[in-house]
């Protein structure tokens, strides 16, 4: 799963990074997804947004395994 969990991610960074951030991938474990937002994402108001609402979305929507996903 990990490896579907990175091809996402791969599409979702060059919005990311447009905004000078980026996410990097900690761990897939049981259908948590470990991420790390980094660049301006880290300190960002809005991280949380992006997290559940953008990165968390797309990955439930492309793969139905994955439970959660947490910043950490």
């Amino acid at each position: 799963m990990r490896e579907k969990v990175e091809e996402v991610l791969s599409r979702i960074r060059p919005s990311l990074e447009a905004d000078g951030g980026n996410v990097e991938l900690i761990e897939v474990n049981d259908g948590i997804v470990k991420v790390n937002l980094t660049g301006a994402c880290a300190n960002c108001p809005m991280s949380t947004m992006t997290l559940k609402m953008g990165i968390e979305k797309l990955l439930r929507e492309e793969i139905p395994e994955v439970k959660e996903v947490v910043s950490v």
